[in-house]
């Protein structure tokens, strides 16, 4: 494979891991709309509050709000296992093509 087509695929790589983060995103936004601790009552827009929801601060104690922690928590994992991956082989390749 030459080096202009793994930079390719490694574009369309962290595409695929971008929607994935955007997933996981959306889904702290979900488990912060079922924590009443987490509710944002300003009526202005803020950013989710990715941090509350990994650690389990102030996160509901049901079982379907921790399902979908712990299903976000997967996909945050899977974004960071994905951008290392992409960085092992463009290190790879740069060693390779010098």
């Amino acid at each position: 494979m030459t080096g202009e087509a793994f930079y390719l695929l490694c574009g369309v790589w962290a595409l695929g891991i971008l929607a994935v983060f955007i997933q996981a995103i959306r889904l702290s936004y979900r488990i912060e709309a079922r924590s009443p601790d987490l509710t944002n009552r300003s009526g202005y827009p803020r950013k989710a509050m990715m941090f509350h929801t990994i650690t389990n601060t102030s996160v509901a104690r049901d079982e379907e709000t921790q399902a979908m922690r712990r299903r976000m928590n997967r996909l945050l994992l899977i974004v960071l296992a994905g951008f290392a991956v992409m960085w092992a082989g463009i290190g790879l390749v740069r060693r390779m093509n010098s």
